[in-house]
């Protein structure tokens, strides 16, 4: 998704709202999830968000989204936002960010999703985080004891 930044998405320093950025994303990474799923997706959890640059007012930003695993129902988002300089058309990362989205029916009720491969070293890359990522999520919510996390414990201990 490339949209252009506009005075009334702007706080007093003249960047980018960081929660317009975010509805941004959301907007692209549920799209990506849908194209993937082919199903009606919703937003389950929003895993890590970094703001690592302003997006300046009269930037051209550019959103990114792909999904970078399929669980049993749930799809990793992994987001990547550049932007344009307005002057120069040069393109830099600004900001990326990882969401969760479930599938769900009509009525719903979660569904399966078809599984993902991989290709690229970046996707792969990712797509072996993912699983750490949803692992360390699961444990801290009380959801998976520690030692049943398997891709963490490689992480961190011997075998």
């Amino acid at each position: 998704m490339t949209d252009l930044v506009l005075p009334s998405e702007t706080n007093p320093l003249n960047n980018l709202f960081g929660g317009e950025l975010l509805a941004r994303m959301d907007r692209a990474a549920s799209i990506a999830a849908r194209r993937h799923s082919r199903r009606i997706v919703v937003t389950a959890s929003v895993n890590h968000v970094a703001f690592n640059r302003a997006v300046p007012l009269g930037s051209v930003v550019t959103v990114e989204a792909a999904v970078s695993r399929a669980f049993s129902t749930s799809m990793e988002v992994f987001i990547d936002v550049w932007m344009e300089d307005r002057f120069s058309g040069e393109r830099t990362k600004a900001n990326e960010a990882i969401y969760t989205f479930v599938a769900v029916d009509d009525t719903g009720i979660p569904t399966a999703v078809p599984k993902i491969e991989a290709e690229t070293e970046l996707e792969k890359q990712r797509f072996a985080a993912a699983l750490r990522r949803k692992q360390l999520s699961l444990v801290l919510a009380g959801k998976m004891k520690p030692k049943e996390a398997t891709e963490l414990r490689a992480l961190f201990m011997e075998e």
